[in-house]
């Protein structure tokens, strides 16, 4: 039997998303205006809806991405908006914070976030019982912890195949706001492991001087689809709404 599956592009904007799927992209991931985790790759409702009208010629979809932890006054805004995204016809959120799910919502699907922390068999089950259509796993997770998730529930898997991975576990990176007043949770990731770090020994001896420490080489699973489709993902998404559109058509 044939197993359909899906290439998700990222969109930083419009242009963006109909040339990802000029290119043949199956679905695109875009920023709304406000509570994504890119908070520099956001767009009016307006540029959705063209972005969803023009998708849909072509039988593709659209993903909105509202995947900020929300602070209790934005929650009545959120879920605004998201009525606002339904009534232009968005196929799916990307969510991670549980309040959405307590929210009176319209009947659009949503899908869990990486940033929810989504390694584990029963806590992704527990995200499918809870009304989630999709479940974005971790990028660390391995072909064997792919496999024992997806024999636990039935769920629509999500799986990076490309693009930056973060030095700590997906969605649980503190290290930004640690060093500054930038979350990663609401958007505005520093990303302090990507600059030089000095190593120095409990002696105070500098082991390695000026060297990228932390910064852990991108993501390239392309020679791994075969093996991902086997292990139950159905979706493979490109990371990188900050990319140029030569990275986006061309990967």
């Amino acid at each position: 039997m044939k197993k359909k599956v899906e290439i998700l592009a990222p969109a930083k904007n419009l242009w963006q998303g109909q040339m990802a799927i000029n290119a043949g992209a199956d679905a695109v991931y875009i920023g709304a205006p406000s509570y994504g985790a890119r908070s520099n790759a956001t767009n009016s409702v307006e540029d959705i809806a063209a972005l969803v009208r023009y998708a849909h010629l072509f039988k593709a979809q659209v993903f909105v991405v509202i995947n900020t932890i929300l602070y209790d006054h934005e929650l009545e805004d959120c879920r605004k908006l998201i009525y606002e995204l339904y009534d232009i016809g968005v196929d799916a959120l990307i969510v991670q914070d549980m309040a959405i799910l307590e929210m009176e919502l319209p009947p659009i699907v949503l899908h869990a976030s990486t940033q929810a922390n989504n390694r584990d068999p029963h806590h992704v089950k527990f995200l499918h019982d809870a009304g989630m259509q999709r479940v974005v796993l971790a990028r660390e997770l391995n072909l064997d912890q792919i496999k024992e998730i997806h024999a636990t529930t039935d769920v629509e898997l999500e799986f990076f195949v490309s693009g930056a991975l973060c030095v700590s576990f997906s969605g649980n990176c503190y290290m930004s706001i640690a060093g500054g007043e930038r979350s990663a949770n609401r958007g505005s990731c520093a990303q302090n492991c990507r600059l030089p770090y000095n190593l120095i020994d409990g002696t105070g001896t500098t082991l390695i001087k000026n060297s990228h420490l932390l910064s852990i080489k991108d993501l390239d699973l392309s020679d791994q689809l075969p093996n991902l489709i086997e292990a139950g993902i159905t979706s493979f998404k490109i990371e990188g709404r900050l990319k140029d559109v030569v990275y986006v058509k061309n990967y």
